[in-house]
C-alpha cells in the first residue's frame, strides 16, 4: 500500500501534522487531508494546516489542551469508529508525530479492535522542529551521543521518573508539555545535580508567526524569573550553548 493512495471508505488515516507550518506537512499528510470526507483534529493543529481541507469536508475538533474542557480519549476512539463505520474517509489529524505523546497508539489498538482499516503517517515532532527553528541542534557531537524525550507533566508529585537516573544518562532533555510546570522541572533538575547555570531554551509556538524563543538558565527557570506559554518545547543542555540565531 502506498502511503499516499486515496483512503478507501470506512478507512482511518492517523496523520502527523507536523510542528504547524502547513510547508513542513509530508507529502502523503498534505495529499491525505485534501481527499478525505472527515478531519478530526487536535487542539494544536495550526489553522494553517486546517485551511488546506476541501470546502465541504467536515472538520471534527477532538482537542486535549492541559486545564481545558476536551473530550475524552475514549470519546474520540470512539468517534473515529462511527465515523468509519459510517463510510466516511476519516483524516485523523494529530499535531507533530501522532506516536510521539500523542495518544496515536491508544487510538490504533481502538481501531484495530473495532476491525477498522486504518493507516499511520509519520509527521515531524516538535521536540526536533523546535530547536531546529531556533538554531538549537539536538545532538552535538562535542555534547551528546544521547538524548531523551519527556513530558512535563513528569514533574508532579506524582513523577514515575528517577531524576538523577535521567540526568546522569542523558546530556540533553527535550520537554513536551512544560509551560506550566516549568518552574517544577527545574527543580526537579536541580535537586537530581544539574549546575543551577545549565542552559535551557524555551521555545513558544515553533514554525508559527508567533514563534519566539527565550535563552536562561535552571536557575532562573527556578526562581520564578522567566515564564513560559503553552504550547512550548524546553530543552536543557549544552546544546542550548551551541545556537545559531540563523532567522534575525
Amino acid at each position: 500500500m502506498k502511503l499516499d493512495s486515496p483512503l478507501a471508505n470506512g478507512e482511518v488515516a492517523l496523520v502527523g501534522a507536523g510542528p504547524g507550518c502547513a510547508s513542513l506537512l509530508t507529502l502523503a499528510a498534505a495529499k491525505l487531508i485534501g481527499d478525505c470526507d472527515t478531519i478530526v483534529y487536535d487542539a494544536l493543529v495550526s489553522e494553517e494546516v486546517l485551511d488546506m481541507a476541501p470546502v465541504g469536508v467536515e472538520l471534527v475538533e477532538a482537542g486535549k489542551r492541559g486545564g481545558r474542557p476536551s473530550a475524552s480519549q475514549d470519546d474520540i476512539c470512539k468517534t473515529l469508529i462511527d465515523l468509519a463505520k459510517n463510510g466516511n474517509r476519516v483524516v485523523r489529524l494529530k499535531g507533530g508525530d501522532p506516536f510521539v505523546f500523542g495518544r496515536g497508539g491508544e487510538e490504533v489498538r481502538a481501531l484495530a479492535a473495532a476491525g477498522i482499516r486504518f493507516r499511520i503517517i509519520p509527521g515531524i515532532t516538535a521536540g526536533i522542529a523546535a530547536p531546529a527553528m531556533a538554531g538549537i541542534p539536538v545532538t552535538d557531537r562535542s555534547v551528546n551521543a544521547t538524548l531523551a524525550f519527556l513530558t512535563g507533566h513528569e514533574a508532579s508529585e506524582k513523577s514515575r521518573m528517577d531524576w538523577r537516573a535521567l540526568v546522569e544518562a542523558f546530556p540533553v532533555l527535550v520537554f513536551y508539555m512544560g509551560a506550566r510546570n516549568l518552574s517544577q522541572i527545574a527543580a526537579r533538575l536541580l535537586e537530581a545535580g544539574l549546575a543551577e547555570q545549565t542552559p535551557l531554551a524555551i521555545i513558544h509556538a515553533a514554525t508559527l508567526n508567533e514563534e519566539n524563543t527565550t535563552i536562561a538558565t535552571l536557575h532562573e527557570a527556578f526562581t520564578g524569573r522567566i515564564s513560559a506559554r503553552s504550547p512550548s518545547i524546553l530543552i536543557v543542555g549544552d546544546v542550548v550553548a551551541k545556537r545559531i540565531n540563523w532567522k534575525d
